[in-house]
């Protein structure tokens, strides 16, 4: 799809199906990612995805990009150069696909010290001073070796390099310009805003109203609440509340990933208590049960699953984490090492298919039929109906106007006739 001359607000409750174009390693591929991914492209577009998260685009400290200093120098990128890229995004719109740039917002890497030896001489990447920074755009209660002089961080700290001060008017001013260079320019239809909780969900708002992205979503990941036995509490409604109200706050029009769901379900089937995954009103106890259109849900991504497993989905399970994900409301996204590497292409290919047969939206409603210790049953829309858990006898809770559509270990779809 290409990028739309004109702004309409973003309608998630249509068909939205992600997936994550790369992973912790895809930085050191030979050849570069661009020009590997873009082989692959005709079956990502014949798999249902209407969008594809890609990583951060800039010069970085770190391969992988989340270290960005030279915003506007997509060359020195270890993905590829800003032509390649360029050549691989059109192709995506061409096969109907939108592209969300991976946004590091938060923080920056310096290009040099200064007078006191301190890193906090920032260069765009472009002969003119656009981003050409010092440490005045740096937040003054930084902890890191940056000498900040600028506004208190109005969100979480990073400690990795200097926090950006959001709240000076050339740095909103600077930064909206990028974002709207890398979507004119490059050709981004939306962001995934890294590390999210960073900074103020009003700056994200400023961002957003600056460049009016086709889609957003923000990256807000808070651990859990824990019991004495080491376990996750089974009302996590302060968890997904945050997610919900940080959407809220950034004006609706952003998305969130629903990490209350990730948590609630890998530990359902980790300790065989499917049981978690009906709240105490009877519905969805992630966000998906509180604001689904606004949910954008996942079982691995590359932080906490590729090579990094900050918080990985049990390898075992991981079929059953795309069941409940694909035939459930919210907006799911795929992680490309589940995709391809993992040879599980078909069998999650086939369940995005089924969603988009039956229509299975954002906002679709969900009636959980049973949700004991080793079974879970729910129908989706009165058409299909989903079964997760090791418990082989369901079939009392299916009509018979049902029939499989799909099945694997441990898992069963139905679709009505």
């Amino acid at each position: 799809m290409s990028p739309l001359l004109h702004h309409h607000p973003p309608n998630h409750d249509s068909f939205t199906n992600i997936v994550s174009g790369f992973n912790w390693e895809s930085s050191k591929k030979k050849g570069g990612w661009y020009n590997f991914l873009i082989k692959s492209i005709p079956e990502i577009a014949a798999s249902g995805i209407t969008h594809v998260w890609l990583p951060p685009p800039s010069h970085s400290a770190s391969s992988e990009g989340y270290l960005p200093g030279r915003l506007y120098d997509l060359d020195a990128s270890q993905y590829g150069t800003q032509d390649e890229l360029k050549t691989l995004i059109k192709e995506f719109h061409s096969n109907g696909i939108q592209c969300v740039a991976d946004i590091v917002i938060n923080h920056r890497t310096a290009e040099r010290r200064d007078s006191d030896g301190r890193w906090n001489i920032f260069e765009g990447g472009t002969p003119d001073d656009r981003l050409d920074w010092d440490r005045s755009c740096i937040c003054i209660d930084d902890t890191t070796n940056s000498g900040g002089t600028g506004n208190p961080d109005t969100g979480a700290d990073f400690n990795g390099a200097p926090d950006i001060d959001h709240l000076n008017t050339r740095v909103q001013r600077e930064l909206s310009d990028w974002m709207n260079w890398i979507k004119t320019e490059i050709g981004f239809d939306g962001w995934r805003f890294d590390f999210a909780k960073g900074y103020s969900p009003d700056i994200t708002k400023l961002y957003m109203g600056n460049t009016r992205p086709e889609f957003a979503v923000g990256e807000i990941w808070n651990p859990l609440s824990y019991g004495s036995d080491g376990k996750p509490n089974y009302d996590q409604d302060g968890h997904r509340r945050e997610l919900t109200e940080w959407v809220k706050a950034v004006g609706g029009s952003a998305t969130a990933f629903d990490f209350t769901t990730k948590g609630i379900l890998q530990a359902a089937l980790v300790e065989g208590e499917l049981w978690r995954l009906k709240d105490s009103n009877g519905g969805p106890p992630g966000m998906i049960g509180l604001m689904p259109e606004k949910a954008v849900t996942f079982v691995d991504n590359h932080d906490t699953g590729s090579t990094q497993k900050h918080w990985p989905f049990p390898s075992d399970k991981v079929m059953q984490g795309y069941v409940y994900i694909l035939t459930h409301p919210g907006i799911p996204s795929i992680f490309y090492d589940h995709f391809y590497d993992w040879g599980l292409k078909e069998e999650i290919s086939k369940l995005a298919m089924i969603r988009i047969k039956n229509g299975i939206k954002a906002s679709s409603k969900v009636r959980i039929l049973a949700s004991d210790p080793d079974l879970y049953v729910a129908s989706i829309d009165d058409k299909i109906i989903a079964k997760i858990g090791p418990r082989y006898e369901a079939g009392h809770l299916v009509p018979t106007n049902f029939r499989i559509a799909t099945c694997g270990n441990d898992y069963v779809v139905w679709e009505k006739q």
